[in-house]
């Protein structure tokens, strides 16, 4: 007999940050499908899902802290285990894509590593990718396949313009290759001037950052330095002591993914900034959070991308058209 199958949404979440899964589930009102994963004694990673999967639109989400390559793995493995199991259409999350950094050749002999994770996802049997605010946004071609790429600043920027509504703002650029977003920034919080710092980077030591001078009107102002991400800190605060060495009145740090490996909260304590904002797009723990740091949720946003991406609906409206 002729019928018209029903939709099934299923989510699914690695253990990288299982709490944040559990939120995206809240906001959609559904489960977290259950699952079996474990790791073998030689390190291998075992998952199967203990519900039927087949014909659903499975959404497997996983945030690509460290040990990196272990949660990568792991996601990887869900996704075989539902196209082996049936699903009919496999979206795969991931706030943070994993590699982002490596997403072009410097020098002779180097990976394209960006790349390759979308083909391993590919080839694993994902249909989609949704990740937040990418490195570069070529890493969207890297995938043959419908990319989602979301945007955090709404989200940070609704916070800075809550907070210090009322403050001469400069949004500034911790080097010159973001300064196209510090323009949407300035759009975003009605016009503001922006700035960039002016740096220098030697290619054979990686997270060493030689700060020069402060490119732009920041002297007296409250000054918003925006990255995509934070990992050892060293840039971030180099940027905020050299701005405050040129005369702003106050600095404040907003990122969207907290990587904070080794000496970053330290130097993010120590930099003098007034507050540090991140999204929750990696898990922060509370041994690396500090008083005038704040996490903003992210489960909202990717629980309506979601939602829209099931219901064949438009992400990109959820962004006034711009994304």
């Amino acid at each position: 007999m002729p019928g018209t199958p029903k939709k099934n949404l299923m989510l699914f979440g690695g253990r990288a940050y299982p709490e944040l899964t559990e939120e995206i589930a809240k906001h959609l009102n559904v489960t977290v499908t259950p699952q079996q994963a474990y790791d073998f004694a030689n390190g291998e990673i075992f998952v199967r899902f203990e519900e039927s999967v087949r014909g659903c639109d499975a959404f497997v989400i996983q945030s690509h802290t460290a040990p990196i390559n272990q949660w990568l793995m792991e996601q990887l493995i869900m996704v075989d285990a539902l196209k082996r199991a049936s699903a009919k259409r496999i979206t795969v999350i991931m706030p943070f894509y994993p590699y982002s950094r490596q997403d072009k050749k410097h020098r002779g002999r180097e990976p394209i590593s960006a790349r390759l994770v979308a083909d391993l996802f590919k080839t694993a049997g994902a249909d989609r990718l949704v990740s937040v605010d990418l490195h570069t946004a070529q890493i969207q071609g890297f995938f043959d396949g419908p990319v989602d790429h979301l945007w955090a600043m709404p989200l940070l920027a609704d916070h800075i313009r809550s907070k210090y509504a009322g403050h001469d703002i400069t949004v500034v650029s911790p080097d010159s290759g973001r300064t196209k977003l510090a323009e949407k920034w300035a759009d975003t919080l009605g016009g503001t001037p922006i700035a960039f710092i002016h740096k220098t980077r030697d290619p054979l030591r990686p997270n060493e950052v030689v700060s020069n001078r402060v490119v732009g009107k920041v002297e007296g102002r409250l000054c918003i330095v925006i990255d995509d991400m934070v990992d050892t800190g060293g840039t971030i605060a180099g940027a905020v002591k050299q701005l405050l060495n040129e005369g702003a009145a106050d600095v404040v740090i907003a990122a969207t993914h907290g990587i904070l490996s080794g000496p970053a909260t330290q130097r993010l304590q120590d930099s003098g900034a007034r507050e540090v904002v991140f999204t929750d797009t990696l898990p922060i723990p509370a041994e690396k959070r500090f008083a005038n740091m704040t996490v903003l949720s992210i489960a909202p946003l990717l629980a309506r991308v979601i939602q829209e991406v099931f219901e064949d609906g438009s992400v990109t409206s959820l962004f006034d058209g711009n994304a």
